[in-house]
C-alpha cells in the first residue's frame, strides 16, 4: 500500500503533463487508486430517489448494494468502469488483486440482480435517466471486451441490470420528442453516443438503429452553433461538442465534415470561438464549480473524436489539435486534487480522454 500511495503522490504532479497517449502502467495504478476510494465510500452521498412512502427510507448501502459509493449512484458505477477499462488494459498493474477483490464484492450476483429490480416500480424507471444508464451500458461492454474469467462472471453478473437498462432505453427513446440539451447529466448527445457504442459492442442492431435515427432527427439540422453560450457556470460537458461527437459516430466522413462546416462555419478559419479557451476554475472545494474541470476533460475527448473523423490534411485539424491539447492540461492538472467534490467523478473523466474510450 505505501508503493502505490507512492504513486499516487508522484502522478499528482506529472498527471498535467500526461497526453492521450501517456496513460502507463504507473499512472494507470494512481487512477484505479482514486477510484478505490471512493467505491466503498458510502457518506456522503447524494441520493436521487422518488421515495414512495417510510419503507423507501434506506441506507445508500441498502438501497444499491453494488453502486452506493463515490457519492452518487453514476459516480458509482462509472468509478467501477475505470477500474475495469485500467485492469484491462494493464493486468499487472500495482494493487491489481486488491482491485479485483473490490469489483467481486461489488459486482456479485445478488447485489446485481438488487439492482436491477430497484428500477421495476413506475416511480423509478427514470431514475439515473439517461447518464446513469448510458454508464451501465459502457460498464457492461467493457466488461464483456475483457477476455477474462473474472471478467465474463461479473459481465453475467450484470445482465439483468443490462437487460433493465436497455428495456428503459427503447422504452424511452422513441417518447423523447425533444433533444435534451444541457452541460450537465441529462444531456441526451452524451447519452446517445454511450448507447451506439454499447450497441456495435454487443450487436444489437434494433437499439443501434433507434440511436442512430434519433440522433439523426437531433442534431443533424444544426447550424451556426453559439459557442459564446457556453460554458455554464456548473457545465462538465458542451452540449454542443457533445452533438459533434455523436454524429462522427452515425454520419458518414463525407457527411459529418459537410454537416461540421454548416455547424461550425468558422471552423475552417481557426475560429473555434468559446471553445478555443479552456474553462477557468475558481473553486475545486465547491462541488458544482468544480463540474468546470470535467468540462475541460470532455471538451478534450469530443474535441478527439470530432478529430478521428476528419481526413489527414483538413485544415480544421489544427486548431481543433491544439485546444486539444490545452483542454487536456488544463483538466488534468486538478484530478488529484485532495479535495473528494472532483476526486469522487474526475478520475472517471480523465481516464476516458487518456484511454481513448469511445474512439
Amino acid at each position: 500500500m505505501k508503493k502505490i500511495t507512492s504513486v499516487i503522490l508522484v502522478c499528482s504532479f506529472a498527471v498535467a503533463a500526461m497526453g492521450a497517449e501517456g496513460l502507463d502502467r504507473e499512472k494507470a495504478a494512481a487512477f484505479v487508486q482514486l477510484a478505490l476510494k471512493g467505491i466503498d465510500r458510502e457518506y456522503p452521498n447524494k441520493p436521487g430517489e422518488v421515495l414512495r412512502g417510510p419503507e423507501d427510507i434506506m441506507s445508500p448501502r441498502a438501497m444499491h448494494p453494488a453502486f452506493y459509493g463515490n457519492f452518487d449512484w453514476h459516480s458509482c458505477v462509472h468509478g467501477h468502469w475505470l477500474v475495469v477499462r485500467l485492469l484491462r488494459l494493464y493486468p499487472d498493474l500495482a494493487g491489481a488483486a486488491e482491485a479485483r477483490a473490490r469489483l467481486g464484492a461489488h459486482l456479485a450476483a445478488a447485489n446485481l440482480a438488487k439492482e436491477a429490480a430497484y428500477f421495476e416500480p413506475k416511480d423509478n424507471r427514470s431514475f439515473e435517466r439517461m447518464y446513469g444508464w448510458a454508464w451501465t451500458l459502457r460498464l457492461t461492454a467493457e466488461l464483456k471486451a475483457w477476455d477474462d474469467p473474472e471478467a465474463r462472471q461479473w459481465a453475467k453478473n450484470m445482465a439483468p441490470l443490462e437487460q433493465k437498462i436497455v428495456e428503459l432505453t427503447k422504452n424511452f427513446l422513441p417518447r423523447l420528442t425533444y433533444p435534451v440539451r444541457t452541460g450537465v447529466h441529462p444531456d441526451t448527445a452524451f447519452a446517445l453516443g454511450q448507447i451506439i457504442d454499447y450497441a456495435r459492442a454487443v450487436g444489437d442492431e434494433a437499439l443501434e438503429k433507434l440511436a442512430a435515427v434519433r440522433a439523426r432527427e437531433y442534431y443533424l439540422g444544426d447550424r451556426n452553433y453559439p459557442t459564446n453560450y457556453e460554458p455554464s457556470g456548473e457545465d462538465f460537458f458542451s452540449p454542443g461538442l457533445n452533438e459533434a461527437d455523436l454524429l462522427r459516430r452515425v454520419l458518414s466522413r463525407e457527411e459529418f465534415s459537410r454537416w461540421l462546416d454548416g455547424f461550425l462555419p468558422g471552423l475552417r478559419k481557426g475560429d473555434l470561438g468559446n471553445w478555443s479557451r479552456a474553462a477557468e476554475v475558481s473553486d475545486l472545494t465547491d462541488g458544482r464549480i468544480v463540474h468546470l474541470v470535467g468540462l475541460n476533460l470532455s471538451r478534450a475527448w469530443t474535441m478527439s473524436g470530432v478529430l478521428s473523423a476528419l481526413a489527414t490534411g483538413d485544415p480544421r485539424r489544427a486548431p481543433l489539435e491544439t485546444a486539444v491539447k490545452l483542454h487536456e492540461a488544463a483538466g488534468l492538472r486538478h484530478v488529484f486534487s485532495g479535495h473528494y467534490e472532483g476526486e469522487h467523478w474526475l478520475a472517471t473523466f480523465a481516464v476516458y480522454h487518456v484511454s481513448g474510450a469511445g474512439r
